[in-house]
């Protein structure tokens, strides 16, 4: 089983709604370890940058507007398996298809102002981790709950 490292941002629209603590409390309370977070805002460069491969398709002007109008919340999670489990936890782009538990499925009904981006494959999360954090804003600790959250084998 793979430990893995992924980008999760909490978008302008799950911060301007303080959802912020509950989404990253179900990520905790899931397992998986938090090892870096960062309030910030994004800027038309750094979006262009993070969306690299949907800058010359049509509907990229809406989200680059969207993803700039106020700040996000940029997590660096860690896990088995994280970026599947992530993905899963979020459910579906639209909040409207998105089953209740996940946190679209609980919080959104739009399609575009889905509270949160998380990486879609370890090249993503490489890719994307990079632009968001320096690697020594990454911190990583041992636990005293590690134990009971993770058998030796899974580690």
């Amino acid at each position: 089983m793979a430990l893995e490292r992924t980008l999760v941002l909490l978008k302008p629209d799950a911060v301007a709604r303080r959802l912020c603590g509950e989404v990253i409390g179900r990520f905790e309370k899931r397992g998986l370890k938090l090892v870096g977070m960062k309030l910030m805002q994004v800027t038309p460069e750094l979006s262009k940058q993070h969306y690299a491969e949907h800058v010359s398709k049509p509907f990229y002007p809406q989200l680059e507007e969207f993803i700039t109008s106020g700040p996000i919340v940029a997590l660096a999670l860690e896990g088995p398996e994280a970026i599947t489990v992530v993905r899963t936890m979020m459910g579906p782009t639209n909040g409207r298809s998105a089953a209740p538990g996940t946190i679209r499925g609980d919080f959104g009904l739009s399609r575009q102002m889905n509270l949160v981006h998380g990486s879609d494959g370890p090249d993503a999360a490489t890719r994307e981790l990079a632009i968001y954090f320096q690697s020594s804003e990454l911190v990583s600790a041992c636990s005293p709950l590690d134990p009971l959250t993770l058998a030796d084998d899974e580690k």
